[in-house]
């Protein structure tokens, strides 16, 4: 199947769209990818439904901006479903569709991610696949990482060496670990790329620290580092989960940006190193996805605290695409329920399937 995979997640850059021809099990070919940004006004309509949902935390009736963040959602995902289809030279056959996740709090079984997939299916003409959280969670999982599954593909298509692990820093950073006899470990290692983004943003420096160059040119305040790291996420071992939010901003309201965004940078960093020490062996390589690649700051930290690192762009993969082909290829697996997520990668009980297919109507 050609499929068409979709990912904003907490990002508020824009959406990713990739298709990926693929059984759910190997991956065939693939095919266009495409950045659709979210214009100025339309980023606004979803940072004030964030902050709603924050506010709401999932009591009573529902903001009244979700509606706005949703028509901005389909809107901007069909633009990039179109834009992707007509550059890849023909038709989809699935839709995977995460989102723009709002709110997310698994200890209370609880994630929000915005959007009609409904009305998606009908203005695009195929299935659509979505709510891929909603069932990990309801068993007793965190509802992410979901990309696991498709990064150990990623691995057996190159033939990695195992034990081996990807590292997708995003908003919030998760890695995924391989063993020698096809463990999967994964969880939410800590902030990624977002408390960096909302320090820029909340200073009127920016939407992102470009190339690590506030952070090359601060000094990380150690005490302000370990009163981010004693936190009580960071005391539990995987399986486990974040949202962007979780941290607070406040930590750092005394220090200089440059000095805050170096102290940022390298929480992000000291996270996953802390992470790694969890792991059941050291990885003999780390393969890194998502954004925060292109910081060389963050990058040159990584490698001297952490360990050695290849670009998902080395191994021939789109590093800024993996999480959007990732939708694509759960959406395979849930047409037939085989499983997204498991004990090693949620804390589910057992290897569960999830997601709803959403039918066009069909309806004049």
């Amino acid at each position: 199947m050609r499929i068409l995979g979709y990912m904003s997640g907490t990002s508020l850059d824009g959406v990713d769209a990739a298709i990926l021809e693929t059984d759910g099990v190997s991956i065939a070919s693939f095919g266009a990818a495409i950045l659709v940004p979210f214009e100025a006004e339309k980023r606004q309509t979803l940072i004030d439904a964030t902050e709603d949902a924050l506010r709401w935390d999932g009591v009573g009736p529902r903001p009244a901006s979700f509606a706005a963040a949703e028509h901005v959602v389909l809107d901007t995902h069909l633009r990039a479903a179109r834009m992707a289809m007509s550059e890849d030279g023909g038709r989809i056959d699935l839709v995977g569709f995460h989102g723009q996740t709002v709110l997310h709090r698994p200890e209370r079984r609880l994630t929000v991610q915005l959007g009609d997939a409904g009305a998606l299916a009908t203005e695009l003409g195929v299935p659509v696949v979505a709510d891929l959280r909603q069932a990990d969670l309801a068993a007793g999982g965190q509802g992410a990482p979901l990309v696991p599954i498709y990064h150990q593909a990623l691995a057996d298509r190159i033939g990695m060496r195992r034990p081996a692990a990807f590292l997708n820093i995003g908003g919030v950073a998760n890695l995924s670990w391989f063993g020698m006899d096809g463990e999967i470990v994964a969880f939410d290692t800590g902030p990624g790329n977002g408390m960096i983004d909302l320090l820029l943003q909340s200073r009127g420096a920016g939407r992102y620290d470009e190339d690590g160059r506030l952070a090359a040119a601060g000094r990380v305040d150690q005490a302000v580092l370990d009163q981010l790291l004693a936190a009580p996420f960071f005391d539990r071992t995987g399986p486990k989960s974040l949202d962007r939010y979780d941290f607070s901003l406040a930590t750092v309201d005394a220090l200089s940006i440059e000095n805050a965004a170096a102290t940022l940078t390298a929480f992000t960093v000291e996270a996953v190193r802390i992470a790694a020490t969890s792991l059941p062996s050291p990885p003999t390589e780390w393969i890194i996805c998502g954004g925060g690649r292109h910081n060389p700051t963050l990058m040159r930290h990584f490698g001297a605290r952490v360990g050695p690192w290849r670009s998902a762009d080395d191994c021939g993969f789109r590093g800024d695409f993996v999480e959007a082909e990732a939708m694509a290829y759960l959406a395979a697996r849930s047409t037939k329920g085989m499983p997204l997520t498991f004990p090693g990668t949620t804390g589910v009980p057992y290897p569960t399937t999830g997601g709803r297919t959403y039918l066009p109507n069909t309806l004049s």
